[in-house]
């Protein structure tokens, strides 16, 4: 099981970030979001409409404490940030311990707290310059999957897109039943 958690959400600030952090998490493989900071009722409805449409079984959960969370996490974390080891020198060390154990990914939102860097079992840098934390995550999540994740497909999706060398082409699917046969007819 992988999982994300969200620093510090702050709902005057961060609730575009925040959702766009959720969006990757979800179509870049991950099982569910935790987020710490500002309670954000808006940011849950977005994410949870967007699975609706688009399926999957995505959970977003509030945690109150981020430093409780973290010590209580079954399974190995990683922080994303410009201050850890290169991606490449452990990654392929990260994706080991992914084959038997939960993984978090820790991404931050303001100012990351100095306990975060101690609380987490990797500091892993995706650059060593400032960078979003969504770009960081979706960079990750592709090092880990190797490219595996954007073929990810989600059958019980009401909408689907069909790939197109130009235009945009969605097809509304009626039912879970009917979306193998809908999509068939377009490939």
């Amino acid at each position: 099981m992988l999982a994300v958690l969200r620093l510090n959400h702050r709902i005057g600030r961060d609730k575009r970030l925040s959702t766009h952090v959720a969006l990757v998490a979800r179509a870049f493989g991950a099982d569910e979001i935790y987020y710490s900071g500002e309670y954000d009722g808006s940011l849950e409805q977005s994410v949870v409409k967007v699975v609706e449409k688009w399926g999957g079984s995505f959970r977003i959960n509030y945690v109150s404490s981020w430093r409780s969370f973290l010590k209580t996490w079954q399974g190995k974390t990683v922080h994303l940030t410009m201050y850890g080891l290169p991606l490449k020198t452990v990654i392929d060390e990260i994706r080991n311990v992914f084959r038997s154990e939960n993984l978090l990914v820790v991404v931050g939102g303001e100012k990351v707290d100095s306990d975060v860097y101690y609380a987490v079992d990797y500091n892993v840098a995706i650059t060593s310059q400032p960078h979003s934390e969504a770009a960081a995550l979706a960079v990750f999540l592709d090092w880990l999957y190797e490219g595996a994740e954007l073929d990810r497909s989600f059958p019980d999706a009401v909408f689907a897109v069909v790939p197109s060398a130009r235009g945009k082409k969605v097809i509304y699917r009626r039912s879970s039943a009917e979306a193998d046969s809908d999509i068939r007819g377009y490939l």
